[in-house]
């Protein structure tokens, strides 16, 4: 299941992000989209888990959560 997380940090990596929700379960893969002109993150990303009951329960539990200094919001992707 391909999830979509919103309001990330600017700050966060890729890896802090797969580590996220490493902890639900297994991850195939995470990528945060980065904007090509400054090389800075654009504040979101995507992360797939190929068990969705895995992919609920990171939903479930890290939606509306802080992760550095922002309440990120976890849902899943179109």
């Amino acid at each position: 299941m391909k999830l979509l997380v919103r309001n990330l940090d600017r700050s966060t990596t890729e890896d802090e992000l797969g580590e996220l929700f490493k902890a639900f379960g297994n991850v195939q893969s995470c990528n945060l989209v980065i904007d090509q002109v400054s090389g800075n993150s654009k504040g979101f990303g995507f992360v797939e888990m190929p068990k969705v009951g895995e992919a609920k329960a990171a939903i479930k539990n890290l939606n509306n959560t802080t992760i550095g200094s922002n309440q990120v919001r976890v849902k899943k992707a179109d």
